[in-house]
């Protein structure tokens, strides 16, 4: 994919918690990629921690943006969807990528829904299924362990070994994406990190960093959209994986010792020089 890719993201904007649309935009920016944005709601903060946190269903501002688009002839070289509210607006996802994706290009989706063996609040089986669903029509998938689950009806498990993910991956090629990322994925305590997953050769690749021990809100955000932003300059998906891997990883170090004051996200800002230092090796 060339350097002048556009790129749109469909999810939330959490207007404080370092997630959603303010995570996304400034990394895929990164790249150099031209970040257009999609909410899906707009909320006073994320849903994690706070409490009496407003929320604004855009459902029905969505099909307006599309026809304008279309009269525009605006489309995108890659479409990659976070958090998304329901099934109608799963529906009018299927819309966007029928008419506003450019015939090679690619469609990443983040199926946000749950984490830690549990639905995030307002999100059930019946949501998973259609997910899943929207999962087939994506060429990438970046799952958690949890989400997989649902989105496969394979059982959940917190102790597992290397069989169990690789059956779980299997399970979610299924469901019709050329490339798996399973994220949370560890087999060593001090170790943490993702499994991707080729469903034309059925091989896996597996990359970790060290473990932080700290659960920070977010921080699947942050890799997802820089998974986003390396494929949209051409990295592979091996590549994309991994550096996204460590960009995380290096803004939850920097995160770690503020995290009682900065509980609800990470510092994420404070490795972006980081991440422009990573992309422009891969540029040379």
């Amino acid at each position: 994919m060339k350097h002048n890719s556009r790129l749109l993201t469909i999810q939330d904007i959490s207007c404080v918690g370092q997630c959603s649309l303010t995570v996304a935009l400034p990394i895929i920016s990164a790249f150099g990629t031209e970040c257009a944005i999609l909410p899906t709601a707009v909320l006073s903060t994320h849903t994690a921690g706070f409490k009496g946190y407003t929320c604004k269903d855009l459902t029905q501002e969505i099909p307006s943006i599309i026809n304008h688009w279309q009269t525009e002839n605006i489309n995108f070289n890659l479409i990659y969807t976070g958090y998304l509210c329901g099934k109608e607006q799963i529906n009018l996802v299927k819309d966007i990528v029928s008419k506003l994706k450019t015939k090679n290009g690619l469609f990443i989706v983040d199926p946000v829904m749950a984490d830690h063996g549990k639905f995030y609040p307002g999100f059930d089986a019946n949501f998973a299924n259609e997910m899943a669903k929207l999962c087939g029509m994506a060429q990438v998938i970046i799952p958690n362990i949890t989400e997989a689950c649902f989105l496969t009806g394979h059982e959940y498990k917190e102790n597992y070994d290397k069989e169990y993910i690789e059956k779980l991956l299997e399970k979610l090629g299924a469901l019709g994406s050329e490339k798996v990322i399973l994220t949370g994925v560890s087999f060593e305590k001090d170790k943490l990190g993702v499994a991707v997953y080729d469903t034309n050769t059925q091989e896996t690749f597996y990359y970790f960093q060290t473990l932080i021990a700290h659960n920070f809100h977010g921080t699947g955000d942050v890799y997802s959209s820089c998974v986003a932003g390396g494929l949209s300059i051409g990295l592979s998906i091996e590549e994309s994986s991994s550096l996204a891997v460590d960009f995380t990883v290096d803004a939850m170090k920097k995160s770690y010792d503020e995290r009682n004051e900065h509980w609800y996200g990470v510092y994420f800002e404070r490795s972006l020089s980081y991440l422009c230092e990573r992309i422009s090796a891969f540029n040379k």
